[in-house]
């Protein structure tokens, strides 16, 4: 496969990995594993992949300082926006904060096509406009009763927005001097650093399932999300940050497609409008 198309091989396993994934990820935690302890899982989970990445490397890490504070920052914004995350839902509605934060591919196009002079056709640009709109359709949820304590969680959510638009932007500009496995080795190794946060945020108090549907499951579940974030860093070695973004950003298409057939969920309007201008873009964008 030549270098030329092999970011969209690699966007759209990410794409599929982590769609699955969504669809997934409610069954350990409606088991009784909470959503905090999935992400010390997650981290474990990124070790093998990262094992993987190294040996076809012949485990030749870059340790220079940019390269060290460059796969760190994408590290520490991925896997610290996750945490936010976690902390916004726990006071603010779900509704709101979700199509918040899938707009953040939003930032990494501004600050592609302003620092890093990106450049594509105007068949792409619609694609890539479709895909932006069909990422908030799709993340659209019901509201619901709100029981939302405060602002702290709408800041919060524009943090994790932040965060997630400025790592896939990182992950770009560091694939110009790194190696790639590089930069998910230091994924991963912030993802373990920051692993005792979720700890800390974790209530032991109430009952946890340490069964196989917990901890065991939880990590079948979450390889998939790192599989999908190794091959999302090949993804933005040889595609463009502008093309990569919203088209990786259109997971929850997978997600949306599998609850119907898994859990019978049927999408209301808005998601099906959001199905539908997904796969358009998929379309566009794969030309």
């Amino acid at each position: 496969m030549g270098k030329s198309r092999s970011w969209f091989f690699y966007a759209i396993i990410t794409t599929v990995f982590w769609g699955v994934w969504g669809a997934l990820i409610e069954i350990p935690e409606k088991e009784g594993f909470p959503a905090t302890l999935g992400y010390v899982t997650w981290s474990l989970t990124m070790i093998p992949c990262a094992v993987i990445a190294l040996y076809f490397v012949k485990w030749k890490i870059e340790t220079n300082k940019r390269s060290i504070l460059l796969g760190s920052a994408v590290g520490i914004l991925g896997a610290g926006g996750q945490l936010l995350l976690f902390q916004a839902l726990r006071d603010g509605p779900a509704y709101i904060i979700f199509p918040l934060i899938s707009l953040s591919p939003a930032l990494t196009i501004l600050l592609s096509v302003i620092l890093l002079k990106e450049k594509t056709s105007f068949l792409k640009w619609i694609g890539i406009a479709t895909a932006m709109v069909a990422i908030f359709f799709l993340s659209y949820q019901e509201p619901g009763a709100s029981d939302a304590r405060g602002y702290l969680w709408l800041g919060l959510s524009i943090l994790v927005f932040a965060a997630w638009g400025l790592q896939a932007f990182i992950m770009k500009f560091s694939n110009e001097t790194m190696k790639a496995e590089s930069i998910f080795f230091y994924m991963a190794l912030m993802g373990l650093i920051l692993a005792p946060f979720a700890l800390w945020m974790t209530d032991f108090s109430q009952p946890i399932n340490w069964g196989f549907k917990g901890p065991y499951l939880a990590a079948i579940v979450h390889v998939l999300n790192a599989i999908g974030a190794l091959t999302l860093v090949y993804a933005f070695r040889y595609g463009k940050a502008i093309i990569v973004a919203p088209l990786t950003g259109l997971a929850p298409l997978i997600t949306i497609v599998l609850s119907l057939i898994i859990y019978g969920v049927m999408p209301g309007p808005i998601l099906i409008i959001g199905l539908i201008l997904a796969i358009g873009a998929i379309f566009i964008l794969s030309i």
